[in-house]
């Protein structure tokens, strides 16, 4: 993958983020690169085996460099900023930097501010013609 760690590219940032079990019974807070690049949320596999996270499925990614792959996946718990959400999450290679992906970001209804280095809420869309009030 090319998210190993180190230094994050121009325009994303880390954030602070808690990783948990389904149950809550166990949970590790991650610095994650904030990535909208990335469809999905990227833990790195051992964090995930520390949580004891079971994986449920697979997801086929593009990298990049235009390459698929294809990895594990399974539901956590993640909490930023004091509210938490439950998503899909892929297991990541080892050596690779948490990433928050778009999907975990528009489950919580944030966005990110760049410039600020922070996640700024959003409102949703509904594409739904008179809903009322």
């Amino acid at each position: 993958m090319s998210h190993r760690a180190g230094k994050p590219r121009v325009g994303t940032f880390r954030y602070p983020i808690r990783v948990e079990r389904l149950d809550g019974s166990a949970s590790e807070t991650v610095e994650a690169l904030v990535d909208t690049g990335a469809t999905y949320t990227w833990i790195p596999q051992p964090v995930l085996e520390r949580l004891e996270v079971v994986p449920t499925t697979r997801r086929r990614l593009q990298l990049a460099d235009g390459n698929i792959i294809e990895r594990e996946a399974g539901q956590i718990r993640i909490t930023v900023d004091g509210e938490s959400v439950f998503t899909l999450c892929i297991f990541g290679d080892p050596e690779t930097m948490p990433l928050l992906g778009a999907v975990t970001l528009e489950e919580f209804g944030l966005a990110p501010d760049p410039v600020r280095q922070r996640l700024i809420p959003v409102v949703g869309l509904l594409a739904m013609a008179g809903s009322g009030t």
